[in-house]
This record gives C-alpha cells, structure tokens and sequence, in this order.
C-alpha cells in the first residue's frame, strides 16, 4: 500500500526531491549518504534504504538539539572583566558560549552570538567597571541580543555596579543614576540579576519587577584574615563611614573580634573629605578597614594615618571592589597601610604590578556557586551563614 506507514517520517528528508514524488508517486530520485551521487528506482525499492537514512539523521539531529539548546545553563561574558568569566566558567564545569564583540569604526559596538541558545538559562557575566559608560552600553545591548535570540531567562551578573553611589539627591537638579541604570537593565529584558556587595542595598529597590541577588564578598576575605592573623584579640574592624557599620559588625562577629571602630567623615564634595574622627578605641591593636569600593584612595590613606595617629599598630585595607582610579596607586604606596585586599570584580592585573601590597582575591567561586543554586532554583541564603 502506498504510501506506507511512516511517509510522514520521510518528507522533511526528502523535501528537495518533493517534484519527484509528486509528479510520479512509484518513483522516486534520493540521495544516497557517503556516495556522492542519485540513483533512480522504483518507491517501493527504496524505502528501507530510505526510511534507514531518514531515522539515522533524525538520531543525529536529535542528539543536536539536545547539545545547543533547552533549559540548559548558557554563560555569555562582554569585555568589562574576561579573566573572571573564564574563571566563573571553569569553576561551573561550563563552556563559555561563543560570543563576537567588537566596534564598527565610529565606536559603535556590534555583537553577534554564534551558537543556539533557545530555550536555555542564559547568564551574562559583565561588570560596570571604567569605561563605565562603554561596559554599560555593552551589557544592555548583550540583554537584548539574548533576549532577541529566545532564551528562557537571562541572569545579568553583575560583578560591579557602576553608578552605584548615585543612589539619592544630595542636591537640587542631580539624577538619581543608580535608579536610572536599573530602570535600563530592566527594559532590555534582565529576569534577575546577580550583583556584589553593592555600595547601598536600597539598590536592589530600584528594580521594581526583577529580582536581585546582592552577593557578599566578605566571606573570602575572612578565610584569608583567619590564616594571617589568627588572634581576634589583636583585631580591631574598622568602618570607614557610618554606612558600613553593619558589614564591619558581620566580619568582626564571623572572625570572632569584639571590638569594632567607626570613622565618622564631612565630605565637602565628592572624593574630597574635610574632617574624620574615631568613634571607638584602636590603641595597640591592628586594624582592618572593611569597605565595599576604593576609588581615588584618598580617604583611605588618610583614615589608615588617622588610625595610627590613634596608637594602632598596623593597618590593613579589604574592598570588594578596587576602582584605583586617579593616582590611587601613587597614594596606597605612600601610605601606612601594610596590605590592601580587593577582589577581581574590576580587573587588577595591570595594578598588582604597580603596588606589592595590593593582593587580589576571586569571587569566581563565590559567583559560580550562586549561578548553579539559581539554576537549579536552590536558596542563596546557605552560601552566607553568618548574615
């Protein structure tokens, strides 16, 4: 009986040879594999070699399927911080997906993302860090594209949220940039997005229909004030501005350290500080100043000289996020301080050569974790027992 069972399995193989079966439903022209060439018989003879093609592509093809597409986790990265979304990759056991950026000749970007990615949990691994207006740029239109290409959710990672201290009016006719950013990272399609220690938690307010995952670096910083120096009762935690206080009392009660300082500031305007004074007692104890950015590293060197004017014996800095911008540098190797911890949300190859005591500590780990529990819509919360 023609056609036989399974004709249906056979018309998207046979789609270029349709004119053949229509014009004569006995025979048929197919292309045999591996031949390189067409032979003409009658439909009933080649239907078993036929139907045995037909079921090896639709193996393969399946197979396909599966490897670049559904609900799968998908890790795209733009150009604000390359080595850490390699390194948040190898930590997920996850391929980077291909990815071009690059700029057409008046400085626009154009980006194209090469493999399929319907369907899949797509994160998008780029920071704010300077060039803050390009990285920016780069990232809302990496949503899009994602978004365009049919993903079933983007996740913006945000390792480091820039315009994050622009987050009220300090004075008349000023914008409030934080909100402004989040309002467009929401319109180019984010579902979620994960940030680190942000400057101000009110933050994740701006974000009226998405949720945010404000991620605390703290926990690798304590790990290595542990190993270093291991008598809380040398310690004293220091926040350098009132804002701080609560992050400073998390890291004094995870390091088991009972005595906790504040430096209280009068900014005349920004990154210009006109007097400090210390709420707490320091003498003959080494302190560390906890804080989320340096930026200029001015109002940091000049705490580290208040807090040894003060009868402390030594002085450590940790930031989550080091900026380093202006001679920032110049002044940590001038200063008093001893070391300066930071992370790698803002790139620090270029500045680990320029100053010994800067170290830099990944959250690559830390990032990887938390791509992995909301993948498989696990809690965050376990991954910051002491908050």
């Amino acid at each position: 009986m023609w056609p036989p069972s399974g004709w249906w399995r056979l018309v998207a193989y046979l789609d270029i040879n349709a004119h053949s079966f229509h014009s004569c439903p006995k025979i048929a022209t197919i292309p045999f594999l591996g031949q390189g060439l067409q032979r003409r018989r009658t439909a009933d003879d080649v239907w078993d070699s036929a139907e045995k093609i037909v079921l090896i592509k639709m193996e393969q093809g399946r197979h396909a399927d599966e490897e670049t597409s559904g609900y799968v986790v998908r890790v795209l990265m733009g150009n604000a911080n390359p080595k850490l979304g390699r390194d948040i990759a190898e930590v997920l056991g996850e391929r980077l997906s291909d990815c071009e950026i690059a700029k057409f000749a008046d400085g626009e970007i154009n980006m194209q993302i090469k493999e399929n990615i319907r369907g899949a949990d797509v994160y998008v691994i780029q920071g704010t860090s300077p060039p803050v207006n390009d990285n920016l740029m780069e990232l809302l239109l990496l949503l899009q594209t994602i978004k365009l290409s049919s993903a079933k959710r983007i996740t913006a990672v945000i390792p480091y949220y820039g315009y994050a201290r622009q987050d009220r009016k300090t004075r008349p006719r000023v914008p409030i940039s934080a909100s402004a950013v989040a309002q467009l990272i929401e319109a180019m399609g984010a579902d979620r997005v994960v940030t680190v220690d942000l400057h101000c938690g009110q933050i994740q307010g701006f974000f009226h229909h998405t949720p945010v995952d404000n991620l605390f670096a703290e926990s690798e910083f304590i790990e290595t004030l542990r190993s270093k120096y291991p008598d809380p009762s040398d310690l004293v935690i220091v926040s350098p501005d009132a804002g701080g206080v609560m992050r400073a009392r998390r890291m004094a009660d995870t390091l088991h350290v009972e005595n906790v300082a504040t430096i209280l500031k009068r900014r005349g305007k920004a990154n210009v500080v006109d007097s400090m004074q210390i709420v707490g007692s320091v003498a003959g104890k080494r302190c560390v100043i906890v804080d989320d950015i340096i930026d200029t590293a001015g109002t940091l060197c000049k705490a580290a000289e208040l807090l040894k004017d003060n009868g402390a014996t030594d002085v450590i800095a940790c930031a989550t996020h080091g900026v380093f911008s202006d001679c920032a540098m110049d002044r940590l190797n001038e200063s008093c301080l001893s070391a300066v911890y930071v992370s790698d949300s803002i790139p620090q190859e270029h500045n680990k050569d320029r100053c010994d005591r800067l170290h830099v500590l990944s959250i690559a780990p830390l990032l990887a974790r938390a791509i992995r529990r909301i993948h498989d819509e696990k809690s965050l919360s376990v991954l910051f027992p002491h908050t």
